[in-house]
């Protein structure tokens, strides 16, 4: 068995489609990721909004998120699903736990540099100063001169 990841799904539902229909492929979604051993994280229901350009005869469509986490066979398998599905006009599946483990990093290393600040007593919130700046050869200073 491959490693479960996490992914987000998107997709817009035609602006004919009731809220009941919105629900039972909400519902067949979650039955797919159960049966794949997948995990639903979130369901994110956006509502009805313009779309950024023309799809078919459409004009609108009803959004929603799913969060989930799996294998790429149950990526394949919900693809496969919503192309055949009449009212979902578009979806993108993109898998996330990458970008999450990097933003993970990024805010581990600068609450590292915040503590190592605190601890050494220099000051905190600002933007720190690069080397180069603290010598003196500032451009404003320079301007001024001139």
């Amino acid at each position: 068995m491959s490693q479960a990841r996490q992914y987000e799904l998107v997709y817009i539902m035609s602006p004919d489609a009731t809220e009941q229909d919105v629900t039972d492929l909400h519902a067949q979604i979650e039955s797919i990721i159960a049966r794949y051993q997948g995990e639903l994280v979130k369901t994110e229901n956006w509502g009805r909004r313009k779309l950024a350009f023309r799809i078919g005869k459409h004009r609108e469509g009803t959004y929603v998120l799913e969060v989930f986490k799996g294998t790429g066979e149950l990526t394949k398998e919900l693809d496969r699903r919503l192309k055949v599905i009449d009212s979902v006009i578009r979806h993108l599946c993109v898998r996330v736990d990458e970008d999450l483990r990097l933003a993970e990093r990024t805010r581990a290393r600068r609450e590292a540099e915040l503590q190592r600040r605190v601890a050494r007593g220099l000051p905190v919130g600002g933007r720190a100063r690069r080397a180069e700046d603290e010598g003196g050869d500032d451009e404003q200073t320079d301007r001024a001169e001139v």
